[in-house]
């Protein structure tokens, strides 16, 4: 049953291995972010824990956890990198999107006793050509999370003939990797765009889009019992919100601390701690992230109880989870900024956490998932009993 495996492959609870490993996260954070990429090390760390395969199901050789103890842990991981919190994340429920398929193809996935690591840009901005056994794939996609330390990619392309988007499997040695993730925050991830060029794909290693969605893939009748069923994009909203959350979390302690000891510039010894604009500051910052986390807590508790209604779940859900994944990033965004606002210069040397957690939050905003205006509009319109377009991304 889901959620009954709470341990790493050596035993510790995952809270305890994730607090402990995202210290280590943050150590690495400075040549990760250098680098443009997570450190092998931490892939292997991660590989080690089993924590890609937290969500897929127990017949894979996953752990089948919930998702509120999944994203707990990414929480965690988030306080020392978000980045590679973020990262990490995506690969490990990209490992739970390969459970989907259908039973051929998941014995190529997990033939070697191993959880894939599959980068899986989403977007459907490539083609794919019926032909006899299978498809012709062609395209570009952005953006490929993880894609340096990947096994296989899963890219999203328009069926020629049917005009409806399939996710199609390939090995990493049939893709071509762009190096074009040179960007102010968020670095670690390595989010490279993937070209694919004529690539034969067979049936058994596509999954039509719709049925990825949610209810109604070949693996959850192969994993009963799992949260295989969960609304797909629902989900993934959640999943790359809680970074942000950990992030604002982690700046707002290290502010706190700062201010105890920091002095105030021109003011003849005084604290900055001491100061009543310190005080507000914090204050401020401190309500975003509380309310950010209540949100977070209440989404994780309606994924879990809503999420093996599959295609069934209500659409209020749907958009309420939506909705809520975008406001828990944008009060993140709003502590961070006041922090970093009121932190003084210091905070902006490249030692200081909180430099990197106000880039990484401003870069993490620009996910489509969390544009505010359209989140919000579609969240008005289904309380007003408007239908949804394919453009709205439920």
């Amino acid at each position: 049953m889901a959620g009954e495996l709470l341990l790493t492959k050596s035993g510790e609870l995952w809270a305890d291995w994730a607090d402990a490993f995202a210290v280590r996260l943050a150590e690495r954070a400075a040549e990760a972010e250098a680098q443009r990429t997570m450190l092998p090390e931490t892939v292997q760390e991660a590989l080690d824990a089993g924590f890609f395969g937290m969500l897929a199901p127990t017949g894979v050789g996953g752990q089948g956890s919930r998702f509120s103890e999944f994203l707990d842990v990414v929480r965690r991981l988030s306080h020392g990198c978000a980045s590679s919190g973020w990262t990490l994340s995506f690969l490990a429920l990209h490992a739970w999107m390969l459970c989907k398929f259908g039973p051929e193809a998941q014995a190529e996935f997990f033939k070697d006793g191993a959880m894939p690591l599959a980068p899986a840009p989403l977007a459907p901005t490539g083609k794919a050509r019926p032909v006899d056994g299978g498809y012709i794939v062609t395209g570009r996609w952005e953006w490929a999370t993880g894609i340096n330390h990947a096994d296989w990619v899963l890219v999203n392309g328009i069926n020629t003939e049917t005009m409806i988007p399939i996710f199609c499997a390939m090995s990493i040695g049939q893709a071509e990797i762009e190096d074009v993730w040179h960007v102010s925050g968020m670095a670690a991830t390595g989010s490279q765009a993937v070209v694919v060029k004529d690539v034969f794909v067979p049936v058994h290693m596509t999954l039509a889009a719709p049925l990825m969605a949610a209810g109604a893939s070949p693996g959850e009748a192969l994993h009963p019992g799992s949260t295989l069923r969960a609304p797909l994009r629902a989900g993934l909203a959640l999943v790359a919100a809680t970074p942000a959350l950990g992030a604002a979390e982690a700046a707002l302690e290290w502010y706190a601390q700062r201010m105890k000891t920091k002095l105030q510039a021109f003011s003849g010894g005084a604290k900055q701690g001491e100061l009543q604009t310190t005080h507000l500051r914090l204050g401020e910052a401190m309500g975003d992230v509380r309310a950010a986390r209540l949100i977070w807590d209440e989404a994780c508790r309606v994924l879990d109880r809503e999420g093996p209604n599959g295609a069934d779940t209500p659409l209020d859900v749907q958009v309420g989870l939506r909705l809520a994944a975008a406001q828990i990033v944008r009060l993140a965004n709003s502590a961070v900024n006041t922090l970093a606002a009121a932190a003084g210069a210091s905070a902006s040397l490249l030692s200081a956490p909180l430099q990197r957690q106000l880039r990484d939050v401003q870069v993490m905003r620009g996910h489509v998932m969390f544009d505010w205006d359209r989140t919000a509009v579609l969240a008005g319109k289904v309380a007003l009993g408007f239908p949804t377009t394919p453009a709205d991304l439920l």
